[in-house]
């Protein structure tokens, strides 16, 4: 219909640019216009002196409108309008068609594989009606772009698609070739993340247009698909981690699913869950014990469902590096109590961290457990930062901000915000407030505001109860059921004191409170601070619920061994390596990183840094890494992971004859599998590629239009067109439409 009214297809008038032809200065145009529109405003001006054919006020603006109307399209053809276009010059520009063969093209759906319909549509006329004009290469992209001889040589069976890749490889030969436009057929799905803007930018710069076929369904009936998995890359031996798991379904809303976590074939946890509205990605945590030391390939997904029609999505794999480490925490009590004893005897049973403690007796002494060696702490309190920063976690009791001189209260904050440690303030008799901490400067390291009143610290017994926040923390997690967990902590024993404190501050989490007053006030809260992390528990008396439980509860036990896990798993070693991605999913590229600080954790930038990679055939790699010029202390290489398995990189940092230290991290690489998600068609991709390029999307239905619109072209050999606009049927129709209203009207007033 549109190519009836206006004689060419849309595709011209998008790419076209409007002319007059004639030659005739346009102001002559706009000055004859306006002395036809007072010519003909004329008779109606007469008409109201003359009762006899006096026309209405508005009625004779209608007809007056409806004639210089008239006049004004046919001043106008007069200038002969036209399209002025840009065409690609027959049989002497190269058009590129590039068709998807990776393993999703393979994929039955609208009747027929993916791959199928595009050889269908290119064997149907569209190839033969481009060699007609162009000159046509054909390529098929996967891994990488290969030229095609025949479009039957298409197998849909290459593990990966690389879509920036292959319009990079055209683009260049367009330096050597006129190459007109490009035509993808494609689902659009892309394991490397998506076109970049590069990429775009260089096909952009040849004012190359890319026609797009999209191909596939946009959407499936009945899928479950894991969108994502996030897990800690590192973890303490035996210590409780969580996998936050995202998935997305449709077809199956407010149906009941299990997700399960295995190493191998041991079920490492479960969590029975109920799916949500279609297309709406929900998250999920399934809790899991690490187990020992040593590197876990961890399996987490779904079993597949009734009737689902991709039972490939259902299951990711990700690695977790389970650590034989037993991390330090420096204990400092004020005096005496029987929560110092408890904290120290739950943490003795505990086998992943190692509790140091300072004890003070009198107000000179002081009294050492858990040393490495006997002159450890024999001065008191660390004053250096090397003697410090050898632990990874700090726990300051009921200790007065006056024990401290100015160099080690500034310790205190550099172990949290420069050595990356945590740091735990308890509650006590001279702690927080009544111990004088509101009016110092560490005031920002408490979670929780506190001021300089004294008395805040209650020798009064109080209820706890988990706060919103705790429901799903590692930390509060008593029961493995957040329901029962909730229920589990109402009927703890109350504490046997606490502390007033205020409220929260902006980024801390509450995790506890306690009812005292007719109150809540926060117990439990956390916060994070610079490269570290802080915590209060305003309180001197959980150790109620060990003496007021059975022998055989460990609840006590289990509340401290987390929370002080929590305290010392993220705290940094001097050397930190890492990689973005620890399962590549059909790459190879593998960027390692590495992050190198001296025994007071400062920044180094002139170390040699080497990373060992352990392939996973048993031989090795040694990879140089180089410093980032604009992050102090950071080194980055980027390595090639030829062969799909397990790969171990050792890092070893030196500086001159010193070694810094070592680290070690995993990383994995499966080929076969990004094929498996995101396989409807991304039609957003496609059409975004398009229109960014200067290109259309086509759908299967209208491609055959394409071999006529892909000449609108202004890359490769072009000729410049005028198309006139004067002749068109819609111009025709105008005339009529507005001589036919005017009769009619005046047939209605009577002033024919």
């Amino acid at each position: 219909m549109f190519e009836f009214l206006f004689s060419y297809p849309a595709r011209i008038y998008e790419k076209g640019q409007f002319v007059l032809l004639s030659g005739w200065p346009i102001w002559v145009l706009g000055l004859m216009a306006l002395a036809l529109a007072m010519a003909l405003a004329w008779p109606y001006i007469q008409s109201r002196r003359d009762a006899a054919i006096r026309v209405k006020g508005w009625h004779a603006g209608v007809l007056w409108a409806l004639q210089a109307a008239m006049a004004l399209l046919l001043l106008s053809l007069l200038w002969q309008p036209a399209l002025l276009v840009a065409t690609l010059k027959p049989q002497q520009n190269v058009v590129a068609v590039i068709v998807d063969d990776s393993k999703s093209m393979a994929i039955a759906d609208e009747g027929k594989t993916r791959s199928a319909a595009a050889k269908e549509i290119l064997n149907a006329g569209l190839l033969d009606a481009l060699k007609k004009q162009f000159q046509v290469r054909l390529y098929k992209v996967g891994r990488s772009l290969e030229r095609l001889e025949k479009v039957d040589d298409l197998q849909a069976t290459q593990t990966a698609t690389r879509l920036s890749d292959a319009l990079r490889g055209v683009a260049a030969e367009s330096a050597s070739v006129p190459v007109g436009a490009i035509i993808l057929l494609s689902d659009g799905g892309d394991n490397a993340g998506g076109i970049d803007l590069a990429t775009i930018s260089e096909v952009r710069s040849r004012r190359i247009p890319v026609h797009t076929v999209g191909l596939g369904r946009e959407k499936y009936d009945r899928d479950l698909e894991i969108v994502s998995v996030e897990v800690p890359p590192r973890a303490l031996a035996d210590s409780r981690i969580t996998a936050q798991v995202t998935l997305r379904q449709t077809g199956y809303s407010k149906s009941k699913v299990t997700l399960t976590l295995r190493d191998g074939t041991r079920i490492l946890g479960q969590q029975s869950i109920v799916l949500k509205a279609d297309g709406e990605p929900q998250t999920e945590s399934v809790l899991f014990n690490a187990g020992p030391a040593g590197p876990k390939a961890l399996q987490i997904g779904v079993a597949p469902l009734e009737n689902e029609e991709n039972r490939a999505n259902n299951q990711v794999t990700r690695l977790v590096n389970v650590e034989a480490l037993k991390p330090r925490i420096l204990y400092i009590e004020g005096e005496p109590k029987w929560e110092f004893k408890f904290i120290r005897r739950a943490l003795e049973e505990d086998t992943t961290v190692s509790i140091t403690s300072m004890l003070r007796t009198t107000q000179n002494k002081i009294y050492r457990q858990g040393v490495a060696e006997p002159k450890e702490l024999e001065s008191g309190f660390p004053d250096k930062a090397e003697d410090l920063f050898q632990y990874q976690g700090l726990i300051i009791g009921g200790v007065e901000i006056g024990y401290f001189t100015l160099a080690q209260q500034e310790l205190i904050r550099q172990f949290v915000d420069r050595r990356g440690g945590g740091l735990l303030f308890l509650g006590g008799r001279n702690a927080l407030s009544d111990g004088g901490w509101g009016r110092s400067g560490l005031l920002d390291l408490v979670p929780v505001t506190i001021t300089d009143r004294r008395d805040t610290f209650k020798r009064e017994r109080a209820k706890v109860e988990l706060a919103v926040g705790g429901r799903d923390s590692l930390i509060t997690r008593l029961v493995e059921n957040p329901d029962a967990n909730v229920e589990r902590w109402k009927q703890l024993p109350e504490v046997d004191n606490y502390q007033e404190t205020g409220a929260p501050k902006p980024g801390a989490v509450v995790l506890a409170e306690f009812l005292a007053g007719g109150k809540r006030w926060p117990l439990l809260a956390t916060q994070n601070y610079g490269r570290g992390r802080s915590a209060i528990l305003a309180s001197a008396g959980t150790w109620r619920w060990q003496m007021l439980q059975p022998i055989e509860d460990k609840t006590h036990e289990v509340f401290w061994a987390q929370l002080c896990r929590w305290l010392v798993t993220a705290s940094p070693a001097r050397v930190m390596a890492s990689t973005p991605k620890q399962v590549l999913t059909d790459e190879t590229k593998v960027q390692i990183r590495a992050e190198v600080r001296d025994k007071t954790f400062l920044p180094v930038s002139d170390a040699k840094v080497q990373a060992r990679v352990m392939l996973p055939d048993g031989s090795a790699e040694l990879v140089e890494m180089r410093p980032e010029p604009l992050s102090a202390g950071q080194y980055v290489a980027m390595w090639d992971a030829g062969k799909p398995g397990a790969y171990v990189a050792e890092i070893v940092a030196k500086r001159g004859t010193e070694e810094l230290g070592t680290d070690l991290f995993n990383f994995r690489r499966e080929d076969g599998i990004a094929e498996n998600f995101g396989s409807e068609q991304n039609r957003d991709l496609l059409e975004k590629l398009s229109s960014q390029t200067g290109g259309v999307y086509y759908t299967r239905a209208n491609a055959a239009k394409l071999a006529q619109d892909v000449s609108y072209s202004e890359a490769g050999i072009t000729v410049r067109e005028a198309k006139d606009l004067w002749n068109l049927p819609i111009v025709f129709f105008m005339i009529l439409l507005l001589r036919a209203t005017e009769w009619m009207l005046r047939r209605k007033w009577g002033v024919v």
